[in-house]
C-alpha cells in the first residue's frame, strides 16, 4: 500500500483521540477490560488465517529486501505462535489489575488520610520493529493496566499490524470501551514515528523496543520520556567450577533455543581452568547444531576451524547462530569484560562456588543476573508477567521485564475534614 503524504494533523487526531480514550480506561473496571482482552484472545483464533495471510506478505517482502535470518524468525507468525499468543492474552486476565492498589498509607499527626495509590500512565507510545507479536503484547498490557496505546510496528510487519490493530479494535468496540484507545501511526512511516516521538501534549511516555541503533535512535530524538528498552548482548561465565553437563546444557539452550531474541546468549567468558575440562563438550554441542564460533586465541589454539573474534563481535547482538567466545583468567576478568561489552540486559555465571555465584550477582550491573540457569529465562511469560513490554535496561521507573505494574504511576490520595495547614 502507497504510503500517503505526512500530515500531521492528522496524526494529532489520532493521538487526541487516544488521549481521550485514555480517560475512559483510566476509569474502566478490572471486569470491562478483562472482557476487551477475552475478546482479543477469541479474536486472535478466529483470524488466525487473516493474520496469516497478512504475515505472508511481510515475509516475501522481508526476503526481498535481504532481511536476516533472524528477523524473518522474529517477523513469522503461524498458528502455533497465534495461538502462544491468545494464550498469553488470557493469561494476562489472571493477573492482578494494578490500578487503584495502594502502596503505602497513613494518618498524619494532624488528622489528614493520605494514600498513594496506583494509576494509568495514560497514553503509551510504542515503536518496534519486525515484531508482530509485540503489538498485541504490549498493547494488551497497555489496556489492562488502563492505558491507550499508539503503535508504530515498522514497516517489515506492516501488513500483519493493519490486521493486529483491526482486532484489537473491534474487540474493544464489541464490549463497549472505545476503540479509539489503540491508534497506529504505521501508515506515515518514519515520519510517523517522529511525529510520535516530539507529542509531548498527547503521549505520556514511550517505549521503543528493537535493534540498539532504533532504540538509540528513539532515545536521542524523542521529547516524549523514554522507558529505554535494551537490545541483548548477553553472557554467560563458566567458572573453574562449572558442572560439565549443566555447562552444556545450559550453553546449547540459552544460544540455540532461540537465537534471534534479546535474551539469546551472545557471549561465552570460560575460566582458564575449565577450558580443557568443559570447553571442548560445549562448542561440540553447539557445533552440531550449527552455531558459528567466533573465538580468541586461547580458544582457537584448542579449536583451529574457529574464526577469530574481535571487538565488534564482542559488541555485536548476532540475533543468529553465532556466538563469540573467550578465555578469561579469573572472576575479576570475567566482570571486566561484562562491564565493557554488557548492554545491561542479562548475564549468567556457571558454577559450584558459593562465593563466586553471590560476587557475580552482586557485581554484575544487568536488570537480570542468574546463577546456574539458562538466559532465556529473561521474559516477562516466564517471571509470571503473562506478557512484556519490553525487557528494560536503564534504572529509573523501571528494570527488567515489563509487565502491568511497570505501565502505572502513582498518586497521593489526600482526605481531610475541613483540615488547615498551621
Amino acid at each position: 500500500m502507497e504510503q500517503p503524504a505526512f500530515d500531521a494533523t492528522v496524526i494529532d487526531a489520532r493521538l487526541a483521540a487516544a488521549k481521550e480514550a485514555s480517560y475512559r480506561l483510566a476509569r474502566a473496571t478490572t471486569a470491562e477490560k478483562d472482557a476487551a482482552l477475552e475478546r482479543i484472545a477469541a479474536d486472535l483464533r478466529a483470524r488466525a488465517g487473516e493474520v496469516i495471510a497478512a504475515n505472508a506478505l511481510d515475509l516475501d517482502a522481508g526476503r526481498d529486501a535481504g532481511l536476516t535470518t533472524g528477523l524473518l524468525d522474529r517477523l513469522a507468525l503461524d498458528e502455533e505462535r497465534i495461538g502462544a499468543l491468545a494464550d498469553a492474552v488470557l493469561d494476562v486476565i489472571s493477573l492482578t489489575d494494578p490500578v487503584g492498589e495502594t502502596i503505602s498509607g497513613r494518618t498524619l499527626p494532624s488528622g489528614v488520610r493520605i494514600d498513594q495509590i496506583r494509576v494509568p500512565l495514560g497514553v503509551v507510545g510504542a515503536i518496534y520493529e519486525a515484531r508482530p507479536n509485540v503489538t498485541i503484547d504490549i498493547a494488551v498490557l497497555a489496556l489492562k493496566s488502563g492505558n491507550a496505546v499508539v503503535l508504530r510496528g515498522g514497516t517489515a510487519a506492516e501488513q500483519t499490524n493493519r490486521v493486529l490493530v483491526d482486532v484489537l479494535r473491534g474487540a474493544l468496540d464489541a464490549v463497549g470501551l472505545p476503540a479509539e484507545a489503540v491508534q497506529t501511526v504505521d501508515d506515515y512511516g518514519r515520519a510517523g514515528a517522529r511525529h510520535l516521538m516530539q507529542a509531548r501534549d498527547y503521549v505520556d511516555v514511550l517505549i521503543p523496543r528493537g535493534s540498539a541503533g532504533l532504540i538509540r535512535a528513539v532515545v536521542d530524538e524523542a521529547r516524549v520520556p523514554v522507558i529505554e528498552t535494551g537490545a541483548g548482548v548477553v553472557h554467560m561465565f563458566l567458572d573453574a567450577s562449572a558442572p560439565e553437563q549443566w555447562a552444556v546444557d545450559l550453553v546449547h539452550n540459552a544460544k540455540v533455543q532461540r537465537p534471534s531474541v534479546c535474551n539469546a546468549l551472545e557471549t561465552l567468558l570460560v575460566h582458564r581452568d575449565a577450558v580443557d575440562r568443559v570447553l571442548p563438550a560445549v562448542l561440540d554441542r553447539l557445533e552440531a547444531s550449527g552455531v558459528t564460533i567466533h573465538a580468541d586465541e586461547r580458544v582457537r589454539a584448542r579449536r583451529p576451524d574457529a574464526l577469530p573474534v574481535t571487538d565488534e563481535d564482542f559488541a555485536t547482538e548476532h540475533m543468529s547462530l553465532d556466538i563469540s567466545v573467550a578465555v578469561v583468567d579469573s572472576i575479576d576478568d570475567a566482570l571486566a569484560h561484562i562491564r565493557t561489552f554488557s548492554t545491561r540486559h542479562t548475564e549468567s555465571i556457571v558454577t559450584n562456588d558459593l562465593a563466586n555465584a553471590e560476587r557475580f550477582l552482586n557485581e554484575v550491573d544487568s536488570a537480570a543476573v542468574m546463577v546456574n540457569a539458562s538466559t532465556r529465562f529473561t521474559d516477562g511469560a516466564e517471571f509470571g508477567f503473562g506478557a512484556e513490554v519490553g525487557i528494560s535496561t536503564q534504572k529509573l521507573h523501571a528494570r527488567g521485564p515489563m509487565g502491568l505494574p511497570e505501565l502505572t504511576s502513582t498518586k497521593w490520595i489526600v482526605r481531610g475534614a475541613g483540615h488547615v495547614r498551621a
